[in-house]
């Protein structure tokens, strides 16, 4: 029986699901609209192409992309092996060459006899074959609207307003407190108190910090409920004080002197691993991100494990309507993979169309769901993240960090480093683990490893 899949998007997450559906054996029909079509974003015919940096993060073994890395290679990985095959000195990141790695990855599609490529616009979701939406964040207007008509228009985004998280080991609590103005549990809200001086001396830095230009078809109109600080702060000195920073109802139990502003930190997760800075976004630079809200108090040796942004980017509420396989919870011939689901970054979208692929097959070939990846792996948190219902607040992309994987108890405190040596330790374990646990149908298809691993482990 032929077997076919339709992927829509010839990008790292489109290509690595095309790659995985093969190994098994199974036809794929690859939509890719370049060359005869381009985003504004997009220069190169060939697929696979990487618009902005052309760094895939940190190979370091104890590193949270460094593990995903090493995961996704368990899995035969195609954009890790372009990366590899493509790489220039980047110190412990691995930066490749941008034509060099779009060509190796072009090269491999092509020379694959079950993936045909159509380099046509696919503008409604075929009803033919089970289909992988992987269009990343500049899907096309046409198909945007189709699938608005299947997911709902409210749960179709296209931009980014997204707050900074720390990882709350990195926070001097000794210097905040626990408050809610607006509810009786006290623990919803971590709280930096600011006086005068510290606050005026804080705007005036957003202000004269550098910010990420707007590119042409970025053209942000926000709601006033999102608008970016540095706006915010450019209308008046006390602007922030009477909005994302106002004191009105907290009371700074290590203070007589009621705080001029506060900034509010939210629960990311539970149990508690990171928190979020409460209407942040920002479209300031990192390393000015990094300067300016590490003089709120207690944040002064804050380790971001997300910055603050702002742009265009087409992606959906995947805790409402995708399950842990990324498919439609109505519809499970239809899955999403990619930076359409909610993920950040090449490698991590990259692995979600390793992802939905690999639940796909399982699905054709033997009728069941593959079962999730552990929850202290990688890519087992980075699922959990964008399809679990978030535990304050509304959905936001997020990228891979060691805030989704459970924390290590001990008794005992564990310096940072070998914690997170502990943790991928731990998850390298339970991957392997799960593998070798897998149908054998499926599980063969990983066990020639074949390609370079350097750096990860």
């Amino acid at each position: 029986m032929r077997h076919l899949v339709t992927i829509i998007g010839g990008g790292l997450a489109g290509c690595e699901a095309a790659m995985m559906l093969s190994r098994f054996g199974i036809n794929v029909r690859l939509f890719e609209m370049k060359p005869k079509k381009y985003s504004p974003a997009h220069k190169l015919a060939t697929l696979g192409e990487l618009v902005c940096s052309n760094s895939l993060g940190s190979t370091l073994p104890n590193s949270a992309p460094g593990l995903l890395k090493a995961e996704m290679q368990d899995l035969h990985s195609v954009v890790l092996e372009a990366g590899y095959e493509s790489m220039v000195p980047a110190g412990n990141a691995l930066g490749v060459d941008r034509d060099r790695f779009s060509k190796f990855i072009q090269q491999k599609v092509e020379m694959n006899p079950l993936v045909e490529i159509r380099h046509e616009e696919c503008q409604s979701l075929p009803k033919d074959s089970h289909v992988i939406v992987a269009t990343g964040p500049l899907t096309s207007d046409a198909l945007a609207g189709d699938l608005t008509q299947k997911i709902g228009e409210d749960t179709l985004y296209f931009y980014d307003s997204i707050s900074p998280i720390v990882s709350a080991e990195s926070i001097d609590f000794s210097k905040t407190f626990f408050a809610n103005r607006y509810a009786e549990d006290s623990e919803d809200y971590l709280n930096c108190p600011m006086d005068q001086t510290l606050y005026e001396t804080f705007v005036k830095e957003i202000i004269s910090s550098e910010k990420v230009p707007v590119k042409s078809f970025e053209a942000l109109k926000c709601f006033e409920a999102c608008l970016p600080i540095e706006v915010l702060a450019e209308r008046g000195m006390r602007t922030l004080s009477f909005g994302p920073m106002k004191p009105v109802g907290l009371t700074n139990p290590h203070d007589d002197r009621p705080p001029y502003a506060v900034v509010q930190m939210r629960r990311e997760n539970d149990p508690t691993t990171l928190y979020n800075l409460v209407g942040f976004q920002t479209r300031m630079k990192w390393g000015d991100q990094k300067r300016i809200f590490r003089m709120i108090p207690g944040l002064q040796n804050a380790e971001f494990v997300r910055f603050g942004s702002m742009h265009r980017n087409t992606y959906i509420e995947s805790p409402k309507i995708l399950d842990a396989h990324l498919t439609l919870k109505n519809d499970s011939k239809i899955a999403f993979a990619g930076q359409i689901t909610g993920v950040e970054g090449y490698v991590e979208s990259a692995a979600m169309g390793q992802w939905a692929a690999l639940s796909m097959a399982s699905k054709i070939l033997l009728g069941q769901p593959c079962p999730l990846p552990p929850s202290d792996s990688a890519m087992g948190g980075l699922i959990r993240s964008i399809t679990q219902k978030p535990l304050h607040g509304l959905f936001s992309p997020t990228n891979i960090n060691f805030g989704l994987l459970p924390p290590i108890i001990s008794q005992k405190k564990i310096k940072k480093e070998d914690r997170r040596r502990q943790m991928v330790e731990r998850a390298r374990t339970s991957f392997s683990a799960w593998i070798a646990g897998l149908d054998e149908s499926l599980r063969k298809t990983f066990e020639n490893k074949t390609i370079k691993r350097s750096h990860v482990g």
